[in-house]
């Protein structure tokens, strides 16, 4: 039996091959499916019949009537219940299901345009808003698996699929400067490196004429290798790369962070000549974790050396599929693994750093079964899924995968597990307003941080705790862990917690009716570069409720940024926030839709701030 493919990417239509399938009558039909596609776990008939014919004499009737036509077409079992859940028939597949599958193998290239292309719904401001939120984070995901796709393919020596997909990825996002290395990786692969550097040329002049900057990092490393050659005497044995990789770790526990970053490249390079493929997939691994955590990386080079683990990874076990290993793909028979979980668990971290939770979720997925019997690499991924939970608002899942991920990592003695696990779960009750078990929390992760010395750590704790004390109007007590937060920041020169620090300074700022401070500082952290969308997010949350208190005409531009931002990472309470601001401005079709969205999250803090702008 031929497969059928309900596409709603591009202009909807259902195709099979050698058919002429039937197609779904009116635009509302199509409005219908592709919400239900988009509702896993349903949802209820009156909630959809008010979003999408707020206008009907009879919503539920027309509702009806659209849920009919679509049995027609699909099948009889196809919708149906209350709530409402889609289920396909057998030998059916739908792109966005296959898009935002979180251990998908499907072809990304078949997955093209924007969600329900060509339909508006202007009659429906609650739906055409949510429309607007999901085509964000459809393309967002579609650009993410093109990138992945094309990473994976350069790990496997697929050089010229490499090229395809990347040229694909920057067709959506010319400004991606891990795309335009990843084109260039591929390129210098296949020994083209006049088309390399033209490459590379094209995207300095796009930076510079477009946003008058330097050609990206990311750029530059692709066209040069990076990597030290070992001296020439070294003998390439597993005993050398064991000391390169202990040399490293002390180096890096002693703060001599380059240095670290050497020697660990230095180990690559060796165990890269041993033939040895688990000892150069760990040997991989190590110095992406160190280029992440201990360098601020997060762009291609480093998701170039975790595909490059898991596939030379699988290469070790007989029997394994390493290409589907590679992609992210199922391959639930493969038997645990420290370095594939390791591997696994960092992909997922970038991936919630970047604002892909879809794409975390598989990658998490993944590193849990291969971590099976590791309980301290189960504590970080624990935390990490608690990371993404809390970013995209699910409260409770994320509260309890911390619990989980701090009792694990009690009972490894992992001291610093325990603290990361702690201070995201203060986080979760900070952004909630229950401010005694946020205080608690990260009062038990400083202590943790001060006897472990975890300097690298401390701002984001500091920060956080600053700000519970501001939210308890102990603006004294605040104040200087606040600033602590912004010069532990500032020192290391990390982007991700000078963000954090400086929104914490704006609001620290408007509590003491500072408004030019208040200012100040949101200039200073908007000119940061942080890889965290949630960090970002939320500083131009910060900076639209300035801008709205002192009447700046600004306001609208972050309210629209931060709107565009938290819907490609699918931070569904920043989604509210930023339509919440939109209505203070008078957009009327905002405040329609802030009930509808504001009902599936479960935050009092957030109901008790629409309430006060009179919006619930």
């Amino acid at each position: 039996m031929a497969e059928t493919w309900i596409r709603l990417l591009g202009p909807p239509r259902i195709e099979s091959a050698g058919t002429a399938p039937r197609q779904p009558r009116g635009r509302k039909a199509w409005a219908v499916l592709a919400y239900l596609a988009l509702q896993p776990g349903g949802t209820g008939r009156a909630r959809t019949a008010a979003l999408l014919f707020p206008d009907a004499e009879d919503p539920l009737g027309a509702l009806r009537w659209n849920l009919s036509e679509l049995r027609r077409t699909l099948g009889a079992e196809s919708v149906g219940g209350d709530p409402l859940r889609l289920v396909l028939p057998a030998g059916w597949n739908c792109d966005v299901l296959a898009a935002l599958r979180p251990a998908g193998d499907d072809d990304p290239r078949t997955f093209d345009g924007e969600l329900l292309e060509g339909l508006t719904f202007e009659e429906c401001p609650a739906f055409e808003s949510w429309l607007e939120d999901q085509r964000h984070r459809l393309e967002n995901s579609v650009l993410t698996l093109l990138y992945e796709a094309s990473l994976a393919a350069l790990a496997a020596g697929n050089a010229d699929d490499a090229v395809d997909l990347a040229t694909r990825a920057l067709h959506l996002d010319p400004f991606n400067a891990d795309c335009h290395a990843v084109l260039i990786k591929a390129l210098v692969s296949l020994g083209d490196y006049r088309r390399a550097r033209e490459q590379a040329d094209k995207c300095r002049e796009l930076y510079r004429r477009e946003l008058g900057l330097g050609v990206p990092a990311e750029v530059r490393r692709a066209l040069s290798d990076a990597a030290p050659a070992a001296e020439p005497g070294l003998p390439a044995s597993s005993a050398a790369v064991r000391s390169y990789l202990d040399a490293a770790e002390a180096s890096l526990s002693a703060g001599s962070v380059d240095r670290g970053v050497e020697q660990l490249r230095l180990a690559t390079d060796l165990a890269q000549r041993t033939g040895d493929h688990h000892l150069l997939a760990e040997s991989l691994v190590t110095l992406s974790g160190a280029l992440i955590h201990q360098t601020g990386g997060r762009g291609a080079e480093v998701a170039d050396l975790l595909h490059r683990a898991l596939r030379t990874e699988a290469l070790k076990s007989e029997g394994l599929d390493p290409e589907s290993l590679a992609s992210g793909g199922r391959n639930r028979g493969r038997p645990a693994s420290r370095v594939a979980a390791a591997a696994f668990r960092e992909l997922g971290y970038l991936s919630v750093q970047r604002g892909i939770p879809d794409r975390a979720a598989g990658w998490l997925e993944q590193a849990a079964r291969a971590a099976d019997g590791f309980d301290d690499e189960r504590s970080r991924i624990l935390a990490i899924q608690g990371m993404a939970a809390s970013d995209t608002a699910h409260y409770g899942e994320a509260l309890a995968a911390l619990a989980e991920s701090s009792r694990l990592a009690t009972a490894a003695g992992g001291r610093r597990l325990l603290a990361f696990s702690q201070a995201l779960a203060g986080r979760v009750h900070l952004l909630r307003g229950d401010l005694e078990p946020a205080a608690e929390c990260l009062d038990r992760a400083q202590e943790l941080i001060a006897a472990e010395h975890w300097t690298a750590f401390e701002p984001f704790v500091a920060g956080l705790r600053g700000e519970t004390f501001l939210a308890a109007g102990r603006l004294e007590d605040a104040a200087p862990l606040i600033d602590r937060s912004w010069v532990m920041a500032d020192v290391a020169g990390d982007h991700c917690y000078l963000t954090l620090a400086a929104g914490a300074k704006a609001r620290l700022s408007m509590a003491l009716d500072d408004q030019a401070a208040a200012e100040s500082w949101l200039k200073r952290g908007l000119d940061t570069t942080p890889w965290y969308l949630w960090y970002r997010a939320r500083l131009l949350d910060t900076a639209a409720e300035v801008a709205i208190d002192a009447g700046s005409p600004a306001a609208g531009d972050y309210a629209d940024r931060l709107g565009t931002m938290a819907s490609r990472g699918a931070l569904r309470e920043l989604v509210v926030r930023a339509h919440s601001h939109r209505a203070v401005l008078g957009d009327a079709a905002a405040a329609e839709t802030i009930p509808w969205l504001a009902k599936d999250i479960d935050n009092p803090a957030l109901n008790t701030y629409l309430a006060r702008r009179g919006q619930l």
